[in-house]
Protein backbone atom coordinates (compact mmCIF):
# COMPACT_ATOMS: atom_id res chain seq x y z
CA UNK A 1 0.00 0.00 0.00
CA UNK A 2 1.24 3.76 -0.93
CA UNK A 3 0.95 5.91 1.77
CA UNK A 4 0.08 9.41 0.98
CA UNK A 5 -2.51 11.92 2.51
CA UNK A 6 -5.15 11.47 -0.45
CA UNK A 7 -8.27 11.97 0.49
CA UNK A 8 -11.86 11.75 -1.85
CA UNK A 9 -15.00 12.95 -0.33
CA UNK A 10 -17.11 9.83 0.81
CA UNK A 11 -14.24 7.10 -0.03
CA UNK A 12 -12.14 4.77 2.57
CA UNK A 13 -11.45 2.32 0.70
CA UNK A 14 -7.79 1.56 0.55
CA UNK A 15 -7.49 0.19 -3.06
CA UNK A 16 -9.39 3.37 -4.73
CA UNK A 17 -6.61 5.57 -2.46
CA UNK A 18 -3.69 3.30 -3.87
CA UNK A 19 -5.33 3.52 -7.47
CA UNK A 20 -4.98 7.21 -7.77
CA UNK A 21 -1.73 7.29 -5.38
CA UNK A 22 0.38 4.50 -8.00
CA UNK A 23 -0.71 6.44 -11.02
CA UNK A 24 0.22 9.70 -9.80
CA UNK A 25 3.24 8.28 -8.82
CA UNK A 26 4.35 6.82 -12.59
CA UNK A 27 4.18 3.36 -10.64
CA UNK A 28 2.09 1.94 -13.56
CA UNK A 29 2.91 -2.24 -12.47
CA UNK A 30 1.74 -1.36 -9.17
CA UNK A 31 -1.54 0.07 -10.58
CA UNK A 32 -2.05 -2.78 -12.66
CA UNK A 33 -1.02 -5.21 -9.78
CA UNK A 34 -4.36 -3.37 -7.92
CA UNK A 35 -6.53 -5.84 -10.69
CA UNK A 36 -7.35 -9.23 -10.29
CA UNK A 37 -6.03 -11.53 -13.05
CA UNK A 38 -8.21 -10.83 -15.44
CA UNK A 39 -9.45 -7.19 -14.58
CA UNK A 40 -10.57 -4.71 -17.01
CA UNK A 41 -9.60 -1.46 -17.78
CA UNK A 42 -11.95 0.76 -20.04
CA UNK A 43 -10.22 3.57 -20.71
CA UNK A 44 -11.70 6.43 -23.22
CA UNK A 45 -11.08 5.91 -26.64
CA UNK A 46 -9.18 2.99 -26.24
CA UNK A 47 -10.57 -1.03 -26.69
CA UNK A 48 -11.13 -2.82 -23.55
CA UNK A 49 -7.90 -3.56 -22.18
CA UNK A 50 -7.47 -7.05 -19.96
CA UNK A 51 -5.12 -8.13 -17.88
CA UNK A 52 -1.94 -6.70 -15.58
CA UNK A 53 0.21 -6.62 -18.56
CA UNK A 54 -1.84 -5.15 -21.14
CA UNK A 55 -3.03 -2.47 -18.38
CA UNK A 56 0.16 -1.79 -16.88
CA UNK A 57 1.70 -1.13 -20.73
CA UNK A 58 -1.48 1.02 -21.78
CA UNK A 59 -0.68 3.10 -18.38
CA UNK A 60 3.29 3.78 -18.99
CA UNK A 61 2.55 5.17 -22.61
CA UNK A 62 -0.87 6.89 -21.90
CA UNK A 63 -0.69 8.15 -17.72
CA UNK A 64 2.63 9.39 -17.80
CA UNK A 65 2.43 13.13 -16.89
CA UNK A 66 -0.92 12.90 -15.60
CA UNK A 67 -2.04 13.91 -12.04
CA UNK A 68 -5.63 12.17 -11.23
CA UNK A 69 -7.53 14.71 -8.84
CA UNK A 70 -10.42 12.87 -7.51
CA UNK A 71 -13.15 14.50 -5.37
CA UNK A 72 -15.25 12.66 -4.20
CA UNK A 73 -17.02 9.21 -4.41
CA UNK A 74 -20.10 7.45 -3.69
CA UNK A 75 -20.48 3.65 -3.64
CA UNK A 76 -22.64 0.40 -3.54
CA UNK A 77 -22.76 -2.85 -3.10
CA UNK A 78 -23.35 -4.92 -5.79
CA UNK A 79 -24.46 -8.92 -6.66
CA UNK A 80 -21.62 -11.34 -5.92
CA UNK A 81 -20.28 -9.65 -2.94
CA UNK A 82 -18.75 -7.53 -5.53
CA UNK A 83 -18.94 -3.22 -4.54
CA UNK A 84 -18.95 -0.29 -7.39
CA UNK A 85 -17.57 2.50 -6.37
CA UNK A 86 -17.39 5.75 -8.27
CA UNK A 87 -15.72 8.67 -8.48
CA UNK A 88 -15.34 11.94 -9.94
CA UNK A 89 -12.67 14.37 -10.27
CA UNK A 90 -10.22 16.34 -12.90
CA UNK A 91 -7.43 14.59 -14.94
CA UNK A 92 -4.70 17.57 -15.22
CA UNK A 93 -1.89 16.82 -18.38
CA UNK A 94 0.35 19.30 -19.62
CA UNK A 95 -2.39 20.61 -22.51
CA UNK A 96 -5.79 20.20 -21.25
CA UNK A 97 -7.35 19.46 -17.72
CA UNK A 98 -11.04 17.64 -18.14
CA UNK A 99 -13.71 16.57 -15.66
CA UNK A 100 -13.38 12.57 -14.98
CA UNK A 101 -15.79 9.77 -13.49
CA UNK A 102 -13.83 6.67 -12.41
CA UNK A 103 -15.99 3.54 -12.05
CA UNK A 104 -14.36 0.87 -10.00
CA UNK A 105 -15.58 -2.55 -9.41
CA UNK A 106 -13.67 -3.95 -6.62
CA UNK A 107 -14.43 -8.00 -5.66
CA UNK A 108 -14.29 -9.20 -2.06
CA UNK A 109 -10.69 -9.97 -1.72
CA UNK A 110 -10.42 -5.66 -2.58
CA UNK A 111 -8.64 -6.52 -6.09
CA UNK A 112 -10.49 -4.22 -8.95
CA UNK A 113 -12.65 -6.31 -11.33
CA UNK A 114 -12.84 -3.06 -13.69
CA UNK A 115 -12.42 0.47 -14.16
CA UNK A 116 -13.96 2.45 -16.13
CA UNK A 117 -12.68 5.87 -16.96
CA UNK A 118 -15.74 8.14 -18.27
CA UNK A 119 -14.80 12.09 -19.81
CA UNK A 120 -17.27 14.19 -18.61
CA UNK A 121 -16.95 16.85 -20.98
CA UNK A 122 -19.49 18.32 -24.00
CA UNK A 123 -18.60 17.01 -27.65
CA UNK A 124 -17.18 20.57 -28.35
CA UNK A 125 -14.66 20.36 -25.24
CA UNK A 126 -13.66 16.23 -26.78
CA UNK A 127 -12.86 17.97 -29.91
CA UNK A 128 -10.99 20.51 -28.28
CA UNK A 129 -8.84 17.77 -26.69
CA UNK A 130 -8.43 15.82 -29.63
CA UNK A 131 -6.74 19.47 -31.42
CA UNK A 132 -4.63 19.69 -28.66
CA UNK A 133 -3.10 16.21 -28.27
CA UNK A 134 -2.40 16.20 -32.40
Amino acid sequence: MINSSLQIAGITNPTILDYFNTINQEEFIETANLFNENGVLYAPFESPLEGKQAIASYLEKEAKDMKLEPKQGISENLADNLELIKVTGKVHTSLFSVNVRWEFTINSSQQLEAVKIKLLASPQELLKLNVKAN
